[in-house]
């Protein structure tokens, strides 16, 4: 059976369109993978297991279901979800990847990633990240009071949408340098991930190897090829 990536899919109660879509994809599309990878920002904010899951449970049913039939569906953190927990994991059915992640496919070697870390000229927002991301942070904001991490992740969407119009085009791309530098530490043939929202394919050259770039679009109403699939041997995109 074939193998499957998404991302992006920022989902909330503010775009029940997107939702409604996902939901049709997980009845009728996900049951015929053998695996789903979710490569980050599955929501458009998690602000902790015990709070978020009661937005979302719809969401989360739906996922269950899908692993239920034994389709294996695994999720790595985005830059807008990184909340995501072990509740998340046993109410979804699903399995938090680690980022990078490495996968054997038919003998390829296949790096997944979200793609935020890739973005390394913004360093502005890299310098957030490394803050957000370490674990005495993540701590600290998973035992904060619900009413004052409604707070936060109202700032942080306000902040980033602020930080999209400030910054160029290009700084918010990834970076090349740092592509090949994570394709060279982790031996990959193939690179894939989302976050930019730029969906694409591209190839080049690393010490006589030749190298596969895949990015995920997102999941908004422009409705860009935002599916990849992976089936005998090759890989093909596609939108939902």
């Amino acid at each position: 059976m074939s193998i499957c990536f998404i991302a992006d899919l920022h989902l909330s109660a503010d775009r029940p369109e997107i939702a409604q879509r996902f939901l049709h994809f997980l009845q009728q599309e996900a049951t015929q993978h053998r695996t789903l990878y979710i490569l980050g920002d599955l929501f458009e904010v998690w602000l902790g297991d015990d709070l978020s899951s009661q937005v979302h449970a719809n969401i989360l049913y739906a996922l269950k279901r899908v692993t239920e039939t034994g389709t294996a569906i695994y999720v790595q953190h985005g830059n807008r979800d990184f909340l995501l927990g072990r509740q998340f994991e046993e109410l979804s059915g699903c399995q938090l990847l680690e980022d990078p992640y490495l996968i054997d496919l038919e003998s390829e070697q296949i790096l997944l990633m979200h793609g935020d870390q890739l973005c390394s000229d913004d360093l502005s927002y890299q310098k957030y990240r490394k803050w957000v991301r370490n674990r005495f942070s993540l701590w600290v904001l998973r035992h904060l009071p619900k009413s004052v991490r409604r707070r936060v992740g109202t700032t942080l969407r306000q902040r980033s949408e602020y930080g999209k119009q400030q910054k160029s085009v290009e700084i918010m791309d990834v970076t090349q340098d740092t592509v090949e530098a994570v394709t060279r530490q982790w031996n990959s043939t193939h690179l894939v991930h989302g976050h930019t929202h730029r969906p694409g394919y591209e190839t080049f050259r690393l010490e006589n190897r030749l190298i596969y770039r895949l990015v995920l679009g997102d999941w908004g109403a422009s409705q860009k090829e935002n599916v990849w699939v992976f089936s005998e041997g090759e890989f093909s995109q596609r939108h939902y």
